[in-house]
């Protein structure tokens, strides 16, 4: 349906003084602190992790060498979902319109909109990946957010704590460690350290004090802040506006093809308009895609 003078009344009269509520500021590229970005050409991407081999055994005087074998653990497919929104104006509501440009204010609006889909994509894998709701999973079959993904080897990695827990400094400390004995799919260790944080709002003073101060956050003693003296998240932290778990963090670490985003076709904006009645149509349109290869590329806890 298009926009047409009976929508917008007031503007087809002189003595406004201000028309307002499609130009606030927003919370715009939130995603590019938790995903590697690729550009595809394709409608799916697929990823597989590999195997590789175990610890070499000790060789016998005479004897003959022993050979491993490799394989593939898991795959991850990334589809391309197409993001369209559109709106129509009258041409006679473009006509008697007295103020600014009816097309440039909501093709604007258009833009806003389309942004703030993205960012809420975005935090999907995040928020349906946590254990209480578990909907959003990771290639192994899992829960992105688990406790007990496996390996080749049959051992198992964790990505969150065995008991949720707010965010503070031993429940960060207690992560950092466990990401520190991380291994890869045949039991090598691998040396996974922390990134960033990600916290939600509700969480942004509480990260400011466990990485920030220079004392133990809480204390009375003299002893050092050990996360801050260690640089044990070199990148800090970074609010995201769209987790719904208003208690929950999350750790990016710096283990590689961890959370990824796909673009296929970045943010393209068109116009037309119709013979027949003389209204312009406007569309905006983008494909993409937000997953994670790894689930070792973070690590979460949805809080106490």
């Amino acid at each position: 349906m298009a926009i047409s003078r009976a929508q917008m009344l007031k503007e087809l009269l002189p003595g406004l003084n201000a028309l307002f509520g499609l130009t606030y500021d927003t919370y715009e590229n939130e995603d590019a602190e938790i995903y590697e970005t690729e550009s595809s050409d394709r409608s799916f991407e697929e990823e597989v992790k590999l195997t590789g081999f175990g610890q070499a055994p000790v060789k016998s005087e005479g004897s003959a060498i022993t050979y491993d074998t490799a394989g593939e653990s898991f795959s991850v497919r990334y589809n391309m979902e197409t993001i369209a929104m559109g709106f129509a104006i009258t041409e006679e509501a473009m006509e008697d319109n007295l103020y600014d440009s009816l097309s440039a204010r909501y093709t604007k609006a258009l833009a806003r909109g389309m942004a703030y889909t993205k960012q809420v994509k975005s935090a999907v894998p995040l928020n349906n990946g946590l254990p209480s709701v578990a909907t959003f999973n990771s290639g192994d079959g899992l829960a992105l957010f688990s406790t007990a993904h496996p390996t080749a080897q049959g051992g198992t990695n964790q990505n969150t704590p065995t008991t949720q827990t707010d965010l503070n400094e031993t429940s960060l400390e207690a992560a950092v460690i466990t990401i520190s004995a991380w291994v890869d799919e045949r039991g090598l260790l691998i040396a996974a350290r922390p990134r960033k944080l990600i916290v939600p709002a509700n969480n942004m003073f509480v990260a400011t004090r466990i990485l920030e101060s220079e004392g133990r956050p809480g204390t009375a003693d003299n002893d050092i802040n050990a996360l801050r003296s260690n640089g044990t998240i070199p990148e800090g932290y970074r609010v995201n506006h769209f987790l719904t778990d208003t208690d929950s963090w999350y750790i990016i670490t710096d283990v590689p093809n961890g959370m990824k985003h796909f673009d296929r076709v970045p943010l393209q904006t068109s116009m037309d308009g119709d013979f027949d009645t003389g209204n312009v149509r406007y569309k905006a349109r983008a494909r993409y895609a937000f997953g994670v290869s790894d689930p070792l590329g973070i690590f979460a806890s949805e809080g106490g």
